[in-house]
């Protein structure tokens, strides 16, 4: 009997055959992929959960990282001139000539880990070279709308970084880029546009307005003392030493 079957009474385990639908080549990926779907599904609510409890606590302010490449002129001097009135800016001055993509993805979770554990990026700020249509993330490693398709190490890390951003705020995330002006050609809505495919689920936004707009001023009093970073601005490509004494 079927409870003989079950319990392995009277031998019958032995001899019994188990018997299972045929799955078709098709019918199995689909099955694996609606478990994989499943599992993501999971991950998303067990994470956006933790991330829920970390915003609850009290005067929590949600993080706002700066990843700013060495490669920008003075750059080792932007980190003096965030805003001192917000606790939540978090800058990370990276080598552009020697770090990975991994190397930056790990410092920003350690970051953030000891911001406040839990926490996702709601802002973000990429401070590095570029140009129309491109950025200059590491030492030949350009990003480009056609290389964000292909390149699995530059894939691989937006992908990474869109597991570090908000689950629980309310608006898209967002990303500004400053140290260059990405828009300058249709090349740069491409990019944009590439990398927002990339990093869904997430909702995150590019943003990357003039400086001198209002938009751009907006921006740039997000995560800086204004005046410190006009004057910062002024003395970037000079070459007296005299910054250090100013800031």
């Amino acid at each position: 009997t079927l409870q003989d079957v079950a319990f392995g009474g009277r031998g019958a385990a032995r001899n019994a055959v188990l018997v299972t639908p045929c799955l078709s080549g098709s019918d199995l990926q689909s099955s694996h992929c609606t478990l994989d779907e499943a599992f993501e599904d999971l991950d998303w609510e067990t994470e956006k959960s933790l991330e829920a409890v970390a915003c609850s606590t009290e005067g929590f302010l949600p993080p706002k990282v700066m990843l700013i490449s060495s490669k920008v002129p003075k750059a080792e001097y932007i980190p003096t001139i965030i805003r001192r009135d917000d606790p939540s800016i978090i800058p990370i001055l990276y080598d552009h000539e020697h770090a990975t993509f991994e190397d930056i993805l790990e410092e920003i979770e350690k970051k953030l880990s000891i911001y406040h554990k839990g926490a996702k990026i709601w802002k973000m700020l990429i401070f590095c070279q570029g140009g129309p249509g491109h950025l200059y993330l590491l030492k030949n490693k350009v990003a480009t709308f056609a290389k964000v398709e292909k390149e699995e190490d530059m894939i691989h890390f937006w992908k990474r970084l869109s597991r570090l951003m908000s689950k629980v705020n309310p608006e898209p995330n967002v990303v500004h880029i400053m140290g260059c002006y990405i828009l300058g050609n249709p090349n740069g809505e491409k990019l944009f546009q590439n990398l927002r495919t990339l990093m869904t689920p997430y909702r995150v936004t590019f943003e990357s307005p003039l400086e001198l707009s209002a938009q751009g001023k907006q921006m740039i009093e997000t995560y800086f003392d204004f005046r410190l970073y006009r004057l910062w601005k002024s003395r970037q490509h000079s070459k007296l030493l005299d910054l250090d004494d100013v800031l």
